[in-house]
């Protein structure tokens, strides 16, 4: 079993590492080059902080394994270090994800996947998200660039209409 627990602040050191080497490993060949020179460990570690009320991870205080967040009705972000792919921490993760984003009375969820991140568009549907479309969605301003990404968006039903919200 898969320890999931909510970030604390001692995470942030190594949240910012995990992050922006995962973000590179699928991102970095598929985005505007000028989005890549722009995602320096300064912007990764400016953002951080903020997740830290949002964030789930696996793994240990300090040495987390992987995280993601979700925001209103988005699972927001999906990060797994490279030493824990196949492992089921993603697995472990996206499902905590959906039950937080369940608990606040979110029928239908979405997440965006980069156009051209193949292992993470794969690894959406065997979790059986559904692929709908494409959208583009601005990156961060926080960059202090403001560049255009295509994304797949994946949607998933979380509950049934009919069930009472809890």
């Amino acid at each position: 079993m898969i320890d999931i627990r909510r970030m604390v602040a001692a995470d942030l050191p190594a949240i910012i590492t995990l992050w922006r080497a995962a973000w590179m490993d699928g991102h970095a060949a598929i985005v505007d080059p000028a989005l890549v020179a722009a995602r320096t460990p300064e912007t990764y570690a400016a953002r951080a902080p903020a997740m830290v009320a949002e964030a789930s991870v696996a793994g240990p205080i300090g040495a987390p394994l992987g995280f993601c967040t979700v925001t209103d009705d988005e699972l927001s972000r999906l990060f797994v270090g490279r030493t824990a792919r196949g492992t089921g921490v993603a697995m472990a993760l996206v499902a905590e994800g959906e039950r937080r984003l369940a608990a606040a009375g979110v029928r239908r969820a979405w997440l965006g996947c980069a156009v051209g991140n193949e292992r993470a568009r794969r690894f959406y549907l065997k979790a059986g998200w559904e692929a709908v479309g494409e959208v583009v969605l601005p990156s961060s301003p926080a960059e202090g660039v403001a560049i255009d990404v295509r994304y797949i968006r994946f949607e998933k039903t979380l509950l049934d209409a009919a069930a009472p919200r809890v």
